[in-house]
């Protein structure tokens, strides 16, 4: 079982010396480099690149930046949302079982601080030593969006009446929680460190692992079971107006989910030494271990289940969702092929335009453009 202590094995690699020290600054806040060479698409590099990371043209990640758009595309406010459908069933006595209460404070717990814990990441580890400026641009945008995930839960808790203290300090308070919170930390904590930079191979790992952490099993695993627990009460036409908000969520979080693999696969091409068959093992091991931290939290949230959903199915479906996550990285499965349990889900993240099932109208879903899944 993981805990805080944890946090300080954690092995920290080699940091690079000045002889490694890559041609170009990896911040963009070094000395102007006065008549120097303009930017050629061939010197931008995901990581240690040699070109001017100011330099947004020309682009050389054109998906990057089809994301970045995406995301701009998709804008929206939780107080967009109606939640008087939910304050008045989540007053009614009989409005939920216990343990629908009980799912649900525990679901937000855990959203109410992961998301502070995504943006903190992406703010002082990824874009420190992401050095692509089209990345960048997209992960500016990232950021912002996990901002508004904040302040959803936030708009959830106060809306409900619900204690704060609890909600926003369970990741402290519920081992389940904190396992999954420490677990993810430790894979920052070296990343955070003013004076780790990429350049040696070792460090270069210790940043694809970070990749890895946060983006394949922080939103592409962990999150999508508090989805899956919540859609499921919206289907049954329960708390329809956090299901709606955890439906943007959801597109939203799909997306940050596509561009980490694509950065984690574009680190791949340009630095094949760094995919090592040992390494491919650790991040299975990885992958594997987090799902097995996410069935303890499935048994914590829903202990006893309800219609429709329960511990056992929430691991199978983690199952289904970790070898999705190895398959997208090229990697074997870490698990039996099992059956999706929750098809349903596939249509909450892949429709262009969601039909509201709580109303009769259509809605749409973004402020402009089209909206493809990569």
């Amino acid at each position: 079982m993981l805990d805080w202590s944890d946090l300080s094995s954690v092995p920290t690699p080699r940091r690079a010396s000045a002889d490694d020290a890559a041609p170009a600054d990896a911040t963009g806040l070094g000395e102007i480099e006065r008549g120097g060479a303009r930017v050629s698409v061939d010197d931008k590099r995901m990581i240690n690149a040699r070109a001017d990371v100011n330099q947004l043209l020309p682009l050389k990640y054109r998906w990057a930046w089809e994301k970045y758009l995406s995301g701009c595309n998709n804008h929206w406010m939780p107080t967009e949302v109606s939640m008087q459908a939910d304050i008045a069933l989540w007053k009614s006595r009989d409005g939920l079982t216990d343990d629908e209460r009980r799912m649900l404070k525990r679901n937000l717990g855990f959203f109410a601080a992961s998301e502070s814990l995504v943006a903190n990441n992406i703010v002082l580890a990824i874009y420190r030593h992401l050095t692509n400026p089209e990345c960048r641009q997209y992960l500016l945008r990232q950021a912002f969006e996990e901002a508004i995930h904040t302040h959803t839960f936030q708009y959830i808790v106060e809306s409900l009446a619900l204690d704060e203290g609890e909600l926003f300090n369970m990741y402290r308070e519920v081992p389940s929680i904190t396992d999954k919170a420490a677990w993810a930390l430790k894979h920052t904590q070296n990343l955070d460190d003013p004076e780790f930079r990429t350049g040696t191979p070792e460090a270069d790992q210790a940043f694809l692992r970070d990749l890895v952490a946060f983006y394949v099993i922080f939103e592409g695993m962990w999150f999508y079971t508090g989805f899956a627990q919540i859609l499921s009460l919206g289907r049954r036409n329960k708390m329809v107006g956090i299901a709606e908000q955890y439906q943007y969520i959801l597109r939203d979080e799909s997306i940050h989910l596509n561009f980490g693999i694509d950065v984690i696969n574009q680190i791949k091409l340009e630095n094949p030494h760094l995919w090592s068959a040992a390494f491919q093992e650790e991040v299975r091991g990885m992958i594997a271990e987090a799902a097995e931290l996410e069935a303890a939290y499935g048994r914590d949230t829903i202990p006893r289940g309800f219609l429709g959903l329960n511990a056992a199915l929430c691991e199978q479906y983690m199952h289904v969702i970790a070898n999705r996550r190895c398959a997208q990285l090229g990697l074997q499965p870490v698990y039996a092929e099992t059956e999706n349990p929750f098809p349903w889900m596939s249509e909450a993240m892949d429709l262009k335009k969601e039909k509201n099932f709580f109303e009769t109208r259509v809605i749409e879903y973004q402020n402009g453009g089209a909206l493809s899944w990569d």
